[in-house]
């Protein structure tokens, strides 16, 4: 292994340089390669999992061990040992179907899967181990070198993502820049292969405006407000219980968190002491759980009360679950978490993305309804369905636009590790996860193998009869 350094003392446009030319004097790793790089990922992972447990609680001022194991140790190293698996499959060249005449000449086509080049990922600060590392386990499976900017708002999680990756892989392979905004926006500029954003909308325009002056394409996971739609065929007990399951991973602070549901009027108050019987079983105390994560800073803390305040000034019914009745004045961020009930479509916390311990519940009459609600809205990075109704269930598949689907639970699509993961409009383009990664950053390059004949002769000047006669009879 290498020694640990500080990679970002470089300047970026010199790591890009030294990333491309290793890449173009080493030609396109083999798998043997690539399966070692991804072993390398989970290996450092293991390493390196106390001190990165204890950086995320730091940066977040506490956030649960259980949590930050399942999602920022052991869902990357799972993941590079899955995709190391999977490799030498993935690389195999792809046939493709030759049309007549030239298919029962020998013509052969197909497609071969090539390295991109350098890809960059911007990780955001909500999972800043985990976003970091999954888009790059697609980006080495394909077989390209990879510059990681972790966000600064995590900066004690970023120096030790800095020093795994300096003490696993050399940096011509995969290296970390840290720094502040200024060197986000510069990273941002950089002339890539290709370049992954996970964050807002805002920030997201910013970015692709950068990528553009390169023409560098783009990968961009955003999130958005994503809904639970129920129906009255559903099991609102089994309903509540895994939406508040998502809802309180985090803090809500998730890009794949419910933020609100959609339910008929006859349900909410069944719907609303099942979900509050979930949440007393989950904490019998917020302040000083081990299990409630903190928002991530003061920022978004004041953004969150904010939300609520002005739903109660606006007389909106607002239910609390403080289940030990405690002063949060001196928790580490920590709030207690809140039902907002039929909000007016002004109000922020109906039209921001939530991002933390607060649940819109919305009632409706008829079933309709929802899909034209959800389609009045930026498409959501998902939709979530509780119904038994399958006229129901395919009336939202079909006439909602979302990144994914979870039926009858809450973000389990992204378990699977043959599902994309994706945005589609204001909740982003293109997508990884699994072999979706291995194709994102990849050139499927198109390859025709010429056989005994070739119709070009045919097309070739000059002009005669028997050519027109023969372009007439192919049409």
């Amino acid at each position: 292994m290498n020694q640990p350094h500080k990679d970002s003392a470089m300047p970026l446009q010199e790591l890009l340089q030294a990333q491309r030319d290793s890449f173009m004097k080493d030609g396109f790793p083999d798998a043997a390669i690539r399966i070692d790089r991804l072993a390398r990922i989970a290996d450092i992972h293991l390493r390196y999992k106390d001190q990165l447990i204890e950086a995320l609680s730091h940066d977040f001022g506490h956030r649960s061990r259980f949590q930050s194991t399942i999602t920022d140790v052991l869902a990357s190293s799972r993941e590079a040992k899955e995709t190391q698996k999977e490799v030498k499959k993935w690389m195999r060249p792809e046939n493709r179907k030759v049309p007549f005449p030239m298919n029962i000449m020998g013509s052969k086509a197909q497609i071969h899967y090539q390295p991109l080049g350098v890809i960059g990922n911007m990780s955001p600060w909500n999972f800043p181990a985990h976003l970091a590392f999954s888009p790059a386990i697609g980006a080495i499976a394909a077989g390209n070198r990879v510059m990681l900017k972790p966000s600064d708002l995590t900066p004690a999680t970023s120096e030790v993502i800095s020093t795994m990756v300096a003490d696993g892989f050399d940096p011509t392979e995969m290296t970390v820049v840290n720094g502040d905004v200024n060197t986000a926006i510069e990273f941002s500029k950089l002339a890539f292969d290709h370049l992954v954003y996970t964050g807002g909308p805002e920030i997201a325009k910013s970015v692709m405006a950068a990528a553009a002056q390169n023409l560098v394409p783009l990968t961009l996971e955003l999130g958005g407000k994503c809904p639970v739609i129920v129906d009255q065929s559903a099991n609102i007990q089994q309903a509540a219980q895994r939406t508040m399951t998502m809802k309180v991973m985090n803090s809500g602070q998730l890009c794949l968190s419910p933020d609100y549901v959609l339910l008929p009027e006859t349900k909410l108050e069944e719907f609303l002491s099942a979900a509050t019987a979930t949440l007393r079983g989950f904490f019998s105390s917020i302040a000083n759980n081990e299990d409630v994560t903190s928002i991530i800073n003061q920022r978004h803390y004041d953004r969150l009360q904010g939300y609520i305040d002005e739903a109660k000034a606006a007389n909106c019914r607002v239910e609390e679950f403080n289940p030990a009745n405690e002063d949060f004045s001196n928790s580490p961020r920590k709030m207690p978490f809140r039902f907002v009930i039929n909000p007016d479509e002004s109000l922020r916390v109906i039209n921001d993305e939530l991002f933390g311990p607060i649940l819109v519940i919305k009632t409706y009459r008829d079933f309709n309804e929802t899909v034209r609600y959800v389609n009045s809205k930026h498409r959501p990075l998902a939709l979530y369905c509780f119904s038994n109704d399958k006229a129901n269930i395919q009336n939202l598949l079909q006439n909602t636009c979302s990144g994914g689907v979870t039926i009858n639970d809450v973000a389990q699509h992204i378990t699977c590790p043959d599902l994309p993961l994706a945005g589609v409009g204001n909740s982003g383009m293109g997508s990884y996860h699994g072999h979706h990664g291995f194709l994102q950053f990849s050139h499927k390059k198109a390859v025709y193998h010429q056989g005994l004949l070739s119709i070009g002769k045919y097309l070739a000047p000059p002009s005669t009869d028997k050519k027109q006669k023969f372009v007439d009879k192919m049409l």
